[in-house]
């Protein structure tokens, strides 16, 4: 039976232009589980200054933040951590007695993705999207050590600025460069959204490539994945991310790192 919130209940939360039910699914099911006193749940916001300041001032333990706030929340927080300083975009947010400091779990999620799959620095790569996420993804293939990487996005300004800093090329359109590894890091074949059905990259860069790694989690069989799993490749699910990358915001508010099992019944339930 779920937990009743007390007077004595840790909050959490999270702010996010489109908010999604993984995350207070993920995160209610594995407070329930550990026996927590502990309560999640996502918000949207028309006023984040506010928003933050309530989280100060309510003493909210943590908050994930999505789009498109990543980067507009960087003024209103106290300290930054390095994974979030160094990119410059924010994904958490931990209220220590009021202080806040950000952190960027989807970088770390990501580092920890290229290694479980054994990912070679040496493969070449496109990755698609220039927004905050896309930094994340991007910094951490760089740090990681890959230096053959092209930056695909439509907008000049965000993807020549982001390539040019993290020193790898930019394109507005893939169109005849093959890469041995295609990373989708745009809404395209998200739930919910205008391109559901259409592939982040064409067929025939797919069929050519080795690796295909889509970061959009709902639902984890975009068409991208989908098509790269009929045609044999290395794939990576947006699943796999947002797991993690909510796994290490949970060990982030709560100061317990659940077992491997206990973090997948979580991932089952909050696909549900």
């Amino acid at each position: 039976m779920p937990m009743i919130p007390t007077r004595d209940t840790v909050l959490c939360m999270s702010l996010a232009g489109r908010p999604g039910h993984f995350g207070v699914r993920f995160h209610n099911h594995l407070y329930e589980q550990l026996g927590m006193d502990y309560y999640y749940k996502a918000f949207s916001t028309s006023d984040l200054p506010a928003a933050v300041a309530g989280i100060r001032a309510l003493g909210i333990r943590g908050c994930g933040v999505s789009m498109p706030f990543k980067e507009a929340c960087i003024a209103l927080v106290d300290e930054m951590d390095a994974s979030a300083a160094a990119i410059q975009s924010i994904n958490t947010v931990v209220n220590d007695n009021g202080h806040l400091r950000a952190y960027n779990t989807d970088y770390i999620a990501i580092r920890q993705l290229i290694e479980r799959h054994d990912l070679s620095p040496a493969t070449s790569f496109a990755l698609h999207g220039s927004g905050g996420m896309a930094k994340a993804v991007a910094s951490a293939f760089r740090d990681a050590g890959f230096a053959n990487g092209t930056l695909v996005a439509r907008n000049p300004q965000s993807g020549q600025a982001l390539a040019q800093h993290l020193g790898y090329e930019w394109r507005a359109e893939l169109g005849d460069l093959r890469p041995q590894m295609l990373v989708n890091v745009t809404p395209i074949g998200m739930s919910g959204g205008p391109q559901v059905d259409d592939l982040a990259f064409c067929a025939e860069a797919v069929q050519a490539a080795e690796v295909i790694f889509d970061v959009v989690a709902l639902p984890a069989q975009t068409p991208l994945v989908l098509l790269g799993q009929s045609l044999g490749k290395q794939v990576i699910t947006g699943l796999e991310v947002i797991a993690l990358q909510a796994l290490e915001q949970f060990v982030l508010y709560t100061g317990v790192r659940p077992t491997d099992e206990q973090v997948r019944l979580a991932t089952e339930y909050a696909r549900g």
